[in-house]
């Protein structure tokens, strides 16, 4: 039998930075449940190593900070987006001062570091762990709140729109998700008048990634079946410098090193070994943008058939990195790697989905009542490739602005009608797990292989036949057994992974993360690549 839904205001779609700012913006006033797939500061929130970008420095300015942002994405940014995001920024840090977040100060001011892409200091930070820091204010203040009820352990499945209810309207109102309460392994509906996706990226769907487990772009895929546009997917973004280590898999090495002085090398035993390469590619060094530095790194990989590079930044004072880097000292030091006195092995690994959900300056999607915020949403700010620390700041901004914009239409958003519980009649327990987790493994590894760093047409094809064939497999493992987490997310993988290659296929161009060898030139007008439902 169904289980009698749960009404609340507003449902919100993850509990990282993006969902838990809109949690305490609409909390005042509304009755809010924020919905984790497993436990509250398991999302990529609290894996952000380096900090949050805001014009804070003499002699910096939002005209810098915007032409940075452009410069990075390759020109297809929206530049009002752009100057909305980066005009918001200042405000964003003192509200997270004022929740208690404990950034690194010098003197009297906020402590500011470097990273690639950027003309100036503007990375505010606490210590190289700033989204954890971030996570537990934010997770403290809304544990603490009375009108936010914070729902761990709760899988999305799909989004509640007006076919589900006894109604049915026609218009695509979203009134909130059915989703898979792992603890009672039940499927439960949870209605609002607005709902919120703050599900973060889809990192997951390739092989190496720096996201964490739960990020399979369950948001995306979602919003896709129930009818918003989605945009940009093929721009992934490869970050240049994930540890490479058999046990570890992907622990990130945040851009802050490189912005402290840290140096891309060959290793010893290689033509040439020793060498400081990244001058070779551009002049900008390893202060290049992502895009570029990941590509220099694949190349000398490749070229030479080696496992990784080396980052080095033993050249520095070992305090001054002990200092600015404590955390990744000591990851590294419980891994036989003293980074004050030898270089680090490193990789590109998958790290963030610049494309997503296509949204307006309110969160806004196509469908009426829903809203997305954060990385599973295409905003206009990052374009291409996004600029470092850009990406908390779009969760605070967007957060905010998706809540301001349903407190100032409340009145607007009809009530929830009946809905109609999640029917599990029909279906029975399957005894074959192991399909899952094996159609999981292979999709991660042929989107590595086929949709990665350096793409083209063929290898594109080759994916898209390997979806196909997977896709009819596990549509009709979905439609027969009883659903779980695992099956959740592989149905979700599928999704997004045709998305991104469907994307890749449409853009007849290199630019930004999509580099093609059939395309290697750009096209000389930017437009994104849009996907109708």
């Amino acid at each position: 039998m169904a289980s009698t839904p749960q009404l609340f205001d507003v449902v919100i779609v993850g509990s990282g930075a993006a969902g838990l700012t809109a949690a305490l913006s609409l909390a005042p006033r509304f009755r809010v449940a924020v919905i984790a797939k497993a436990g509250l500061s398991e999302g990529s929130t609290a894996w952000a190593q380096g900090g949050i970008a805001a014009v804070l420095e003499e002699g910096d300015t939002f005209e810098s900070h915007v032409e940075d942002t452009m410069i990075a994405g390759a020109g297809l940014n929206n530049r009002d987006t752009v100057e909305f995001v980066i005009g918001s920024a200042p405000g964003a840090i003192d509200r997270l001062v004022a929740l208690g977040v404990p950034f690194n100060v010098e003197g009297n001011a906020l402590h500011l570091t470097r990273e690639g892409g950027h003309s100036h200091r503007r990375i505010v930070h606490v210590d190289d762990a700033t989204g954890h820091a971030v996570q537990v204010a934010l997770e403290a203040a809304a544990a603490a709140h009375p009108n936010i009820t914070l729902i761990p352990d709760m899988v999305a499945i799909d989004l509640i729109t007006s076919r589900h209810g006894e109604r049915y309207s026609g218009d695509g109102h979203v009134w909130g998700i059915y989703a898979h309460n792992r603890r009672t392994r039940r499927v439960e509906a949870i209605t609002g008048r607005a709902t919120i996706l703050a599900t973060g990226g889809a990192g997951r769907a390739y092989l190496y990634s720096t996201a964490p487990r739960g990020a399979t772009g369950d948001g995306i895929a979602m919003a896709w079946r129930a009818g918003c546009r989605i945009s940009n997917m093929e721009m992934m973004q490869f970050h240049p410098t994930c540890l490479w280590n058999l046990e570890v898999k992907n622990f990130l090495i945040t851009e802050a090193v490189r912005g402290e002085g840290g140096q891309l090398k060959l290793p010893p035993g290689v033509p040439n070994g020793g060498h400081r390469f990244m001058p070779d590619f551009d002049a900008r060094a390893e202060l290049a943008p992502r895009d570029i530095v990941a590509r220099a790194i694949d190349h000398e990989i490749k070229r030479l058939g080696l496992d990784y590079v080396h980052l080095d930044i033993s050249h520095m004072p070992a305090d001054f990195v002990r200092g600015h880097f404590p955390t990744i000292h000591e990851k590294l030091l419980s891994l036989g790697i003293d980074m004050t006195k030898e270089p680090i092995p490193v990789v590109p690994a998958q790290h963030y989905t610049c494309g997503g959900i296509l949204v307006d300056r309110d969160g806004r999607t196509d469908l009426p009542g829903l809203y997305a915020a954060g990385e599973c949403t295409q905003s206009g700010l990052h374009g291409a490739n996004r600029l470092a620390s850009n990406s908390l700041l779009e969760c605070f901004v967007y957060g905010e602005a998706a809540a301001a914009h349903i407190t100032a239409h409340w009145d607007e958003l009809p009530p929830v009608p009946p809905v109609r519980g999640w029917d599990e009649s029909r279906v029975s327990d399957s005894d074959e797990e192991v399909i899952v987790q094996h159609n999981w493994r292979e999709i991660r590894r042929f989107m590595w292989d086929y949709v990665g760093i350096v793409r083209t047409t063929k290898r594109l094809e080759r994916a898209e036949h390997r979806i196909r064939l997977l896709r009819r497999e596990v549509e009709d493992y979905y439609g027969n057994f009883r659903v779980t987490p695992d099956l959740i997310e592989l149905r979700n993988l599928i999704e997004v992974a045709d998305l991104i290659v469907r994307s890749a296929l449409k853009r007849k161009e290199s630019r930004g993360l999509h580099y093609t060898l059939d395309y290697p030139r750009a096209l000389a007008r930017a437009e994104d690549t849009v996907l109708l439902p």
